[in-house]
């Protein structure tokens, strides 16, 4: 058939737009969605706890289309709807991600503009460190109080390995932060590490080898969170946690939130003021201060603020040291 020889019979035409559905912005309420409690993210699949009539329920779910490339992360409280049987074939549908109430993140390096949710709605920031084998990297522990400052987390010093090394040097380097810490012997009791813990959702964060995932499996037994030894060569250790993962701690005492072994923490997100916040005895002296002041300048009024006594200058030259380490290039081969 040649185009000459075709007619208007032999033309298919598409139906206007006035013959299909106009499209709407209205979006389902969901009413009847039931709120969950991410614990689990593995590719795409959204592992929920669900609290039900009939008792606690492990749920698997996926984002509904309507989310968007929202993000979704381990301690995101989210809607649910669809199957919620907790079967092993069953996928529920997370529908809205609920207001965070603290939000942890980091950025790749100091130079990348994109944050990322390390977790969502957690209260405390353990930095778990090993006092020797890995040697402690007191630069990454000012990064990960800085971030918790910024998170608005409360943060907790966990030092481990002390059969190797005293605790005093390193505790005394933060003491004037007035950073709350906890020295579990090896293999030894748990319970004031438990007391820190018992209430709160607490992230567990720290660099490959320190012993996090061995406090873990001796915290909650059973979980078998994979453990690693330190390369006799470089010092560091290997990965074994892939994911962060939501744990509760025997007797309903709390929260787990192990997360993968760091080797850099990025700040390029944090900003200055949120930090100094954390600093009661020194915000007050925020007033004082220049326009765009970076708190460590000849003219930075938080010096005459404690200079009349309002706090002890050592806070101030702890904080100095916390802004510090968002200027300072990351080397994670060093302290």
């Amino acid at each position: 058939m040649t185009p000459r020889s075709l007619d208007e019979d032999d033309v298919r035409v598409r139906p206007g737009k006035g013959k299909s559905r106009a499209r709407t912005k209205d979006r389902p309420g969901h009413v009847d969605a039931v709120t969950g409690w991410v614990v689990t993210v593995d590719r795409g699949r959204y592992g929920c706890i669900v609290d039900t009539d009939d008792g606690r329920t492990h749920v698997m779910a996926m984002k509904t289309r309507e989310l968007g490339r929202g993000g979704v992360v381990v301690g995101d409280r989210v809607a649910i709807i669809g199957d919620l049987s907790g079967r092993t074939d069953a996928l529920a549908r997370i529908v809205r991600v609920e207001p965070r109430t603290t939000v942890l993140r980091r950025t790749a390096d100091d130079t990348d503009p994109v944050e990322r949710v390390v977790v969502a709605n957690a209260d405390q920031l353990a930095v778990v460190t090993a006092l020797a084998d890995p040697e402690p990297r007191p630069r990454l522990i000012d990064r990960c109080l800085v971030a918790a400052y910024d998170a608005g987390l409360r943060p907790l010093l966990v030092l481990t390995k002390s059969d190797l090394r005293a605790p005093d040097e390193l505790l005394d380097a933060y003491r004037p932060l007035d950073v709350a810490s906890v020295v579990p012997a090896r293999g030894g009791d748990l319970t004031e590490l438990r007391e820190r813990l018992a209430g709160r959702r607490t992230v567990f964060v720290g660099h490959s080898g320190v012993g996090k995932s061995t406090l873990v499996n001796a915290l909650i037994p059973g979980t078998d969170r994979a453990t690693g030894v330190v390369n006799s060569v470089t010092g560091r250790g290997r990965h074994t946690s892939t994911s962060a993962i939501v744990l509760e701690l025997p007797d309903a005492a709390g929260w787990v939130i192990d997360t993968p072994g760091i080797r850099s923490f990025g700040l390029a997100h944090v900003d200055p003021e949120r930090v100094i916040l954390a600093f009661p005895d020194l915000s007050g002296g925020i007033e004082r201060c220049p326009r765009s002041c970076s708190h460590d300048e000849p003219e930075c009024g938080l010096d005459s603020w404690v200079a009349d006594g309002h706090a002890d200058p050592a806070r101030l030259e702890s904080l100095r040291r916390l802004l510090r380490t968002r200027e300072a290039p990351e080397d994670d081969r060093d302290g």
